[in-house]
Order: C-alpha cells, then structure tokens, then sequence
C-alpha cells in the first residue's frame, strides 16, 4: 500500500494523544480505543514496540471490548466493499488478495461461507489477506469453520495483529 510519507519514530514519540489517535486509530479496523490505550507506553523504540502496546491493549481489553473489535471488521468480499464502503486499507488488502475481482461463482462460495461464519461464531471470519492468495482465503475459511467459537476467535485475534503490523509497517520509517 501507499502512503505519502513515513512518519519516522522520534515524531511519534513526540506526538499529543490527539495527534497518536488521529495518526494510529485506523490500525485497527474503527477501533481507535486501541492507539489511544497505547499512547501511554509511550517513547516507542521501535515499530514493533508500539505493535507489542497495541497488541496488549487488545489482549487486556475485556472479552466484549474484544468481541467488537471483530465485529469492526468487514466481511470479505461483502457487502461494504461491494458497495465501497471499505476503508481505504481494507479495499487495498482484499484488491490484494484478489477479492476485487472474485467469479460469480466465487462470490456466491465466498457470500455462503461469510454468512456460515457469521451464524456459526457472531463475528466476521478475518485473515491477513495481505499474506494469502485467494485460495488460501477460501481454504482458510473452510477450515477454521470447524473449529469451537474460542479458537477462532483466538485465530482471528491473531490475524488482527498480523493485520496491523502490516499496517504500521506502512506508516511508520
């Protein structure tokens, strides 16, 4: 992904809780509670130090604080981003995976497998699709369908912090 410039660690150290929230709250899909939990371990020594605060941010928040992060996320393929509501990193991430451009074919499997997932665990299935092709998003879906409603939700919490470490690498030099 693209961004106009990297914003190199000594500003980010220097920044108010203000300008942190504006800059790192959409690291987690409309979850800005996270960057502002963060800001407080503050100076940063490095991209992933100010991933390890996030991340603990999430594992500490409370099961309801997390449940809604999930439930943040768009599906993939789904209705927000064929009506282009996604956020900009979102569009770039599943345009990367292929998502973009599925068959009719492969959006009906893919519409069928979201809502199975959403009916099984009540939250949307989340994968780094950065780092998959779209077969691999299709087989992971299809796997981790059978799994108990605690271990995906851990599958996807894991996914999530894949999700913004990616993304941090991307803003910050």
């Amino acid at each position: 992904m693209n961004h106009p410039a990297k914003i190199p660690l000594a500003r980010i150290n220097a920044m108010s809780a203000g300008e942190f929230s504006r800059a790192f709250g959409a690291v987690y899909e409309h979850s800005a509670w996270i960057a502002e939990r963060a800001f407080v371990h503050r100076p940063f020594t490095s991209v992933a130090d100010l991933h390890a605060a996030m991340k603990t941010a999430v594992v500490q928040a409370s099961a309801a604080e997390q449940l809604a992060l999930l439930r943040a996320h768009p599906e993939l393929a789904g209705r927000e981003a064929r009506a282009g509501e996604l956020t900009a990193s979102s569009s770039a991430e599943q345009r990367s995976a292929g998502l973009d451009a599925l068959s009719a074919d492969e959006v009906a499997r893919i519409a069928a497998l979201n809502r199975a997932h959403a009916d099984r665990f009540g939250f949307p299935f989340i994968i780094a699709v950065r780092l998959a092709s779209k077969a691999e998003v299709f087989s992971e879906l299809e796997r981790r369908l059978g799994l108990d409603r605690d271990a995906e939700m851990g599958a996807c919490l894991e996914q999530v912090f894949r999700i913004s470490d990616l993304r941090l690498r991307d803003l910050i030099e």
